[in-house]
């Protein structure tokens, strides 16, 4: 089937009560038929639902769809986008290992690489840029994933994908990358050698700013087994859970097996049906979001870059944009509706323009039906030092607008006004 049609039927035929629409399986637990039926689910023997913490109907519907989405094998949804990393992640780092990973990044996510990560003994080594040279040369024999992010969130850059799959996969390690920006229906990292995919459900996805939620998406393709050292826990048995050993018990499935019988189990960052229910909802109509979003989009793009009183703007929609090329190799031309730009005036321009914005809400979400704006250096990534910043491609002055579905008439006329008072010279 094709993307819109997976978006609304994927992952559900009906249950026992034939409703249309996916029920709300609103419970703790289920009932098991006798002792070696609870003996066989929970030794994953067979397909079934026990306690949902770790697996629920209604949840599994959503992975069901986002994997199909994603052209993975299985999929594990959590309760936000940054479990959806933290527990990728999880998943194959130990103590003493490394992750390499591209600086182009979500605030919260660099700073669970750069400073949460090493408490427990694993590094994170940010490359110089975002290009397949600066990733091999990072690689060692404790690497134990790539990671970066497809369309960085708030950079904008596009990253080659099958380039750097290639250098990763030429020293035995996996690449996990997140998703979320683009969304499986404008880039499916998937055929391009990804070998995990990460979502935060919250933004495109839900598309109502309204709950919480996140996935993993496992390709299925990568060889676990090929690399006991490097994996010892996809390898050896598994003390925490009842010695299995997935690259051997689960082919094709075992990140994601790994994933929630471990690490989703032992920590419980679970998704709530409700939350998945309405994830649900807005998964529905993501096509049709989509096309007004990236409408609404160039449309502002093309009104920023014509006004005098902006300095840049970023937006791969352009042909002299850095990552045109790459936008129209990986997305078919297609472009997601963050603009980034910097009004003329630098930081504090920007400051006047964040202030005066009426119809644009100021916060830190993005892909929501309404149009959003936020300041990137003093919100999502405050945390970080210049050169973080500067690494990340976030300058002082940048505003990252996520451009949503009302009339572009209104935008504009929004954007217009607040550029004015940020034009205004300083009254000090």
């Amino acid at each position: 089937m094709h993307d819109e049609t997976i978006a609304i039927h994927g992952g559900y035929s009906g249950d026992s009560t034939r409703a249309v629409a996916v029920p709300i399986y609103q419970t703790v637990s289920h009932d098991f038929v006798d002792a070696s039926h609870a003996g066989a689910i929970f030794d994953i023997e067979i397909p079934g639902f026990h306690y949902n913490r770790i697996n629920n109907p209604t949840n599994d519907v959503l992975e069901r769809r986002m994997s199909e989405l994603e052209g993975g094998t299985a999929a594990l949804s959590v309760a936000s986008g940054m479990a959806a990393v933290s527990y990728a992640l999880l998943t194959v780092a130990r103590a003493g290992s490394n992750i390499v990973a591209m600086p182009q990044l979500y605030g919260a996510t660099y700073t669970y690489l750069s400073h949460v990560l090493p408490t427990f003994g694993v590094d994170t080594r940010f490359t110089a840029d975002d290009s397949a040279a600066s990733v091999a040369g990072l690689i060692d024999d404790y690497t134990c994933a790539v990671f970066f992010e497809t369309v960085g969130n708030p950079a904008g850059n596009v990253v080659d994908i099958e380039a750097v799959t290639s250098v990763a996969h030429a020293r035995g390690v996996p690449v996990i990358v997140d998703n979320t920006v683009p969304t499986p229906l404008m880039l499916k990292p998937i055929r391009f050698g990804a070998d995990v995919v990460v979502h935060s459900l919250t933004k495109f996805v839900g598309g109502h700013g309204i709950a919480l939620g996140g996935v993993i998406v496992d390709a299925g393709s990568f060889a676990w087994e090929r690399s006991p050292r490097r994996f010892p826990m996809f390898n050896e048995p598994e003390p925490a859970f009842h010695d299995v050993v997935f690259a051997r018990d689960f082919p094709g499935r075992a990140f994601a097996v790994r994933a929630r019988s471990v690490t989703l189990r032992n920590t419980g960052a679970t998704l709530s049906p409700t939350s998945a229910f309405h994830l649900l909802q807005g998964l529905e109509t993501l096509a049709v979001r989509l096309e007004r979003h990236e409408a609404n989009a160039r449309r502002v793009a093309e009104f920023l870059s014509a006004d005098r009183r902006v300095a840049w703007v970023g937006y791969a929609g352009f042909a002299d944009h850095p990552y045109y090329e790459l936008n129209q190799r990986y997305l078919a031309g297609r472009v997601p509706s963050i603009v980034t730009f910097g009004p003329t005036g630098g930081y504090e321009a920007a400051i006047s323009f964040f202030d005066s914005v009426k119809l644009f809400k100021r916060l830190v979400n993005l892909g929501d039906a309404k149009s959003l704006v936020s300041h990137p250096a003093s919100t999502t990534h405050r945390q970080l030092r210049p050169h973080e910043l500067a690494a990340a491609g976030i300058l002082p002055e940048a505003v990252r607008l996520s451009v949503g579905l009302e009339h572009i008439d209104d935008l504009l006329a929004d954007l217009d006004q607040a550029l004015e008072v940020a034009s205004r010279p300083n009254p000090a």
